[in-house]
């Protein structure tokens, strides 16, 4: 098979690789779509190496390159002897953490115990840790880790069910913490920020209005125009912040009362130069971009002189259904059924082949109409 090789940073090759051979326990999954995440940037620039030994030292790409692609969906071509759910020609998207359960491990640690498979102690990610992902033509799968997808969902709008199961899981983790604001009861927050209107941000806010149902203000800030225009389209107030100076504006907009509830989605590390003065005491932050590249733990002490309730998350994957379905994919792809969120509209840049996709890692990402790319492949569709 065909595969799109990460041989060295910044370094893609396509080269054929073996075609997996399901166990007994798997199933072959023909790749129909997969996007592209930041997590693949990252480790595409050299900003981030997941994959390491077992002192936690990075293990190079020159030493062992990687098939990124976790984001994915397609179609099952080969069924292993004692799979019983799912059967070939079934539409599917896919949970990528290798976990307890998926791997049939006994007993369980305690993480994949308690429901927070993402969090395994043994585990591994598709794409990400080393382990081959869905820059290729197939990818071999434990049953366990299937969503079985609607016949009329397109493969582009299934690629969507991995992010917005992590922003599912974040926001889950939020509400479960311990703090002053929350969404109901006499302490509710009245005002929200969402920094970074990249793709997970812009599903913050569609999952904040329409699956939450908040009714209050939701300031988005960003310093690209067309995803400004797109915050405000789906219920955000947009702020430039090449344009305006935050901290005023915010407090200005909020008559001094400032943010009570507010999820860092840039990755950047400037943000934090004006983060800590727009949040109220005792506000929630969720930490959940990734990188922040030029500060020091130093920026985190008005966090904690002020009390606040910092909430920290990566993933998607989590508990399961009774019949061993992930459930944060369940639910995710259920809110993109539902039209409770809107894939279309973030998916700004699609690919038809592998030979493709160096583009827009290299080009296209930067590009300020880049919100979300997505590669398509028609044989699988």
């Amino acid at each position: 098979m065909n595969a799109l090789v990460l041989e060295e940073v910044r370094t893609f090759q396509i080269r054929q690789a073996p075609q997996p051979v399901p166990k007994e326990d798997e199933v072959l999954v023909q790749v129909g779509a997969v996007g592209i995440c930041g997590t693949d940037l990252h480790i595409f620039h050299g900003l981030a190496n997941y994959h390491r030994d077992e002192l936690g030292k990075p293990i190079p790409l020159r030493t062992h390159p990687q098939i990124l692609g976790h984001e994915f969906c397609g179609r099952v071509t080969a069924v292993g002897s004692k799979v019983t759910k799912v059967r070939a020609g079934d539409r599917v998207a896919v949970d990528q953490v290798l976990n307890c359960r998926n791997q049939g491990r006994v007993p369980r640690c305690e993480y994949c115990e308690s429901g927070d498979s993402h969090q395994c102690e043994f585990g591994r990610e598709l794409g990400v840790t080393g382990t081959p992902g869905a820059f290729s033509d197939f990818v071999a799968v434990p049953e366990s880790s299937i969503v079985v997808l609607p016949h009329e969902m397109p493969f582009a709008k299934a690629a969507i069910i991995e992010p917005l199961g992590c922003v599912v899981h974040a926001c889950d983790r939020a509400d479960r913490a311990s703090a002053r604001y929350g969404f109901e009861g006499k302490s509710r927050i009245r005002y929200a920020l969402i920094a970074g209107a990249g793709p997970s941000g812009l599903l913050f806010l569609q999952y904040l209005r329409n699956v939450k149902r908040f009714d209050g203000e939701i300031f988005v800030a960003d310093l690209k125009d067309a995803r400004l225009v797109l915050a405000q389209q789906m219920g955000g107030t947009p702020l430039d912040v090449r344009k305006v100076d935050m901290v005023s504006e915010l407090l200005r907009r909020t008559k001094g009362e400032r943010i009570h509830y507010l999820i860092e989605a840039s990755g950047s590390g400037a943000v934090f130069d004006w983060l800590p003065w727009v949040i109220r005491r005792q506000a929630t932050v969720l930490l959940y971009g990734g990188g922040h590249a030029g500060k020091d733990i130093g920026c985190l002490t008005q966090f904690q002189v002020t009390e606040t309730t910092l909430v920290t998350t990566a993933g998607a994957s989590g508990g399961f259904d009774k019949d061993g379905t992930p459930t944060t994919y369940r639910l995710a792809m259920e809110y993109l059924c539902e039209g409770k969120v809107d894939a279309d509209s973030l998916l700004t840049h699609r690919y038809s082949g592998l030979d493709q996709i160096a583009r827009a890692f290299t080009e296209d990402a930067n590009r300020d109409d880049f919100i979300k790319g997505v590669l398509v492949r028609a044989e699988a569709g």
